[in-house]
């Protein structure tokens, strides 16, 4: 180590020996060459665990600044931590000062220079956001969530260099959503409809869940003269960011000992798998947010996928407590009743999640499912119908209205509507089984067609490993066309297939088929209360 890093670091001192005493402007106007001093904010607004947190975050900053022989790059560092801690809890005046400090301390470093950018965005301030970005790209030119923010920054200012940053990142990350969207933007700004198209479809195709997606893509098919897709896709358009991922930001966020750094870090956890480090997470938030509903809630999901009903079921009535009309919370618990047998409980909360929320399609397709299954199938028919409006591409919404209209022995409808789903989603084998089944075991013989079920079940059997469930098709299958023997052979292999998963009962039903087949009987139930098709 050279004299410069202490003759620079003590400079910097000088610089900052009123870090507590005053506070800076927070315009630029001290430019990049210069330190600026930066003082701690008023915090007696703030969670005594973050305001320790700050406290600390300063007086570590404090020991850099005095450290005579602190190098310039740590002392960098030193303010772009303390930094980040103050733009977590939303302090971004005095972080702005503390990241131009660490960039100007450290040019190379590309972490301040994209703080400063995210910080800039949060603030609307677009010109200074894209100064930064442009900064940290030239640091780390292959960064996917600096090449989207930027190409994002440009398509707002109608640049068509847009299309060459996102282009860039999709050849370090191909199926990045945010990525494809962005490209589908900026071909759709170009009237590229067919590009457009091509990316924003593969962007929903990976994430059906981002609602952003289909109002690019409703214009897209509106250019493209495809009015009825517009429509479709206008109609389940919603609000949201499509984000890149940002580890940067992911750190910023879970930094803090508050109740949105643990939601944070709760999950993540709960995106990795890990349910018990999901459930400390979630428990902390809790602890200081006692009042936070979704909290509760997220807490008693984690306790549920870790096999803890009781503690589950006490947060989700905690959250709805708290929030009464909190439809995720029903939903979750009308999940939770109605997989332990209390289905009147179940249709109760289901029925108030749909209440709450009419748009809620997973908590319309619980209800008709819990309905079908509790043997009022006419009452279920609606939510399946409210289901495929809200939200076309579910498949479980088609194949519920399908089971129960078999459960109202309208079995002619039940089939009509499995063909056309086979066709319209070659890529779902749940509906070419459920046909099946029907055409194999229909009790109405109009229906039934033994043929056609040997042909549906050759193209299964070329695509689907063998099992219980495909086996045991089979075996009705063969049975239908008088081919007992064969019927027998099959049922056998669908019995053994069952023997070692443990599950008694399911053998005892298969061995009850095998007896009736044994004895030239066919079957005449398509689907019994535990084939996986009605589970």
């Amino acid at each position: 180590m050279t004299r410069r890093a202490p003759i620079r670091a003590a400079s910097a001192l000088c610089a900052v020996s009123m870090v507590i005493a005053c506070r800076a402007p927070a315009a630029h106007d001290a430019g990049r060459g210069a330190l600026r001093p930066v003082a701690l904010p008023d915090l007696s607004r703030t969670a005594e665990p973050v305001r320790a947190q700050l406290r600390e975050g300063e007086a570590r900053l404090r020991r850099a600044v005095s450290g005579s022989a602190t190098a310039p790059s740590d002392l960098a560092g030193a303010y772009g931590e303390f930094g980040k801690l103050l733009m977590a809890a939303e302090f971004r005046e005095e972080a702005e000062i503390c990241f131009h400090d660490a960039e100007t301390l450290a040019p190379g470093d590309f972490r301040w220079p994209y703080y400063l950018a995210q910080l800039y965005r949060a603030r609307g301030e677009a010109a200074q956001s894209t100064a930064a970005l442009e900064r940290a790209l030239q640091l780390r030119p292959r960064d996917v969530a600096v090449l989207v923010w930027l190409g994002n920054a440009y398509l707002d200012q109608a640049r068509y260099d847009a299309q060459s940053l996102f282009d860039r990142a999709l050849a370090e990350q191909p199926r990045t959503v945010a990525a494809l969207y962005g490209s589908g933007r900026a071909a759709l700004a170009r009237a590229d409809y067919a590009r457009a198209a091509q990316d924003l479809e593969q962007a929903l195709a990976i994430s059906p869940r981002d609602a952003a997606i289909h109002y690019p893509l409703a214009m897209t098919y509106r250019g493209l003269g495809q009015t009825d897709k517009a429509e479709a896709h206008l109609r389940l358009r919603g609000p949201g960011e499509v984000r890149p991922p940002d580890p940067l930001m992911l750190e910023l966020d879970a930094m803090l000992e508050s109740p949105v750094a643990y939601e944070v870090r709760g999950a993540q956890a709960l995106d990795k798998g890990d349910w018990k480090a999901a459930e400390a997470a979630f428990r902390k938030g809790v602890e200081l947010a006692p009042a936070e509903a979704s909290l509760h809630h997220k807490l008693g999901t984690a306790l549920f996928l870790d096999s803890d009903a009781r503690g589950a079921t006490e947060q989700f009535e905690a959250a709805l407590r708290l929030s009464p009309r909190f439809a995720k919370a029903h939903y979750s618990l009308g999940v939770l009743l109605a997989s332990s047998g209390r289905t009147a409980d179940a249709l109760a909360q289901l029925t108030d999640a749909v209440r709450d929320d009419p748009t809620y399609v997973e908590a319309r397709l619980r209800l008709g499912d819990v309905l079908r299954r509790s043997g009022r199938a006419s009452e279920a028919l609606p939510h399946y119908d409210a289901a495929a409006a809200l939200d076309p591409r579910v498949t479980d919404a088609p194949l519920g209205y399908a089971l129960a209209m078999a459960d109202l022995h309208r079995y002619r409808e039940s089939r009509d509507r499995l063909a056309d789903a086979v066709k319209r989603y070659p890529q779902q084998p749940v509906f070419a089984h459920a046909l099946v089944r029907l055409l194999a075991a229909a009790p109405d013989a109009g229906v039934r067609d033994g043929p056609a079920a040997l042909a549906l079940m050759r193209d299964v059997l070329a695509r689907e490993p063998r099992g219980v469930g495909v086996d045991e098709m089979m075996a009705m299958t063969q049975a239908e066309i008088g081919q007992f023997g064969d019927a027998v052979t099959w049922q056998r292999e669908a019995i053994a297939a069952a023997q070692p998963l443990g599950r008694p009962e399911l053998v005892q039903r298969l061995t009850a088929g095998l007896h009736r087949y044994e004895t030239r009987q066919p079957c005449r139930t398509p689907w019994f209360d535990d084939d996986d098709l009605v589970r």
